[in-house]
């Protein structure tokens, strides 16, 4: 059933602020920019929001060398070159060459569409500038064809940025922001119970608080996020580990198990066996 409203869904735990977001933005038809640590779901929102509004899912995953340009057409000159030296018909038919980008995609759907551009902060500075036109007025002209195209229905247009770097005054003030906080306790619980119904308690409460342990370590160059939780409480069910387990310590291990999982370099991996050493030296004086 198709709805004008997101309230989460069965797959995805949305905080009713989020949830406040995705609808806020719906409502002033602005685009909705997501910021917040890698790993908090900000590309999954899209998905979920998607799947709530029964709306197709069109994904720009954007890359350093990205341009605007790429969203709307490009012209593939080459192909149209190729074909000309075999005396192919299409050339004298320039549309033949026009590719249609994602936000020409998201502007020609039948029904409403969610478009997410996808860590928008990998591109040059100017890319979000150069948007700005096409995202406010809902439409862009094909200079190669002489063709204005229009959007049939306004997209919901989710951005994601993980805060490389700093976006465009101009570009923020057209979009309705939103931070997702990294989740506490009680919520990462239900984030795992959705994935991992048949966890057992004591399991799940010994993970979570050697994750928010590792976690709150100062000095961590990566910080372990919500899917490398999940990683490893994947891990974990895998190999059969209680909770005894888990919380069990020697002289000769310091790091949760399957710790590869939570710890992604090997600065950190050395900062928690001298910060667990330490401690241990401590309790034993």
């Amino acid at each position: 059933m198709t709805t004008d409203r997101f309230a989460g869904t069965n797959n995805y735990i949305a905080t009713e602020e989020l949830t406040l977001a995705v609808n806020a933005a719906l409502t002033l038809e602005r685009p909705l920019l997501i910021k917040g640590e890698p790993g908090t779901g900000k590309t999954q929102l899209a998905i979920e929001v998607a799947k709530s509004l029964d709306a197709p899912l069109i994904e720009w995953h954007i890359k350093s060398t990205t341009k605007a340009h790429q969203g709307l057409y490009e012209y593939d000159a080459v192909s149209r070159l190729r074909d000309s030296q075999f005396g192919d018909e299409r050339v004298h038919d320039i549309a033949n060459y026009i590719v249609k980008g994602k936000v020409w995609e998201a502007f020609s759907s039948e029904k409403r569409a969610v478009l997410l551009i996808d860590e928008i902060d990998k591109a040059d500075i100017e890319f979000p500038n150069d948007l700005l036109q096409e995202l406010d007025r809902m439409e862009f002209f094909v200079y190669e064809t002489q063709q204005l195209v229009r959007a049939k229905h306004r997209p919901l247009i989710i951005i994601t940025s993980n805060n490389e770097k700093e976006l465009p005054d101009a570009f923020l003030r057209r979009c309705f922001f939103h931070y997702i906080q990294f989740p506490d306790i009680e919520t990462m619980e239900q984030i795992v119970d959705v994935h991992f119904h048949d966890i057992k308690k004591e399991l799940l409460a010994e993970a979570l608080g050697l994750f928010f342990e590792v976690r709150n370590v100062t000095g961590l160059k990566k910080k372990p996020s919500t899917s490398e939780l999940l990683d490893w409480i994947k891990l974990l069910l895998a190999e059969e580990l209680s909770a005894e387990t888990l919380s069990s310590t020697d002289d000769n291990t310091v790091l949760p198990k399957m710790h590869g999982a939570l710890l992604k370099n090997e600065q950190d991996v050395h900062l928690f066996e001298r910060l667990a050493f330490m401690n241990r030296r401590k309790q034993n004086s």
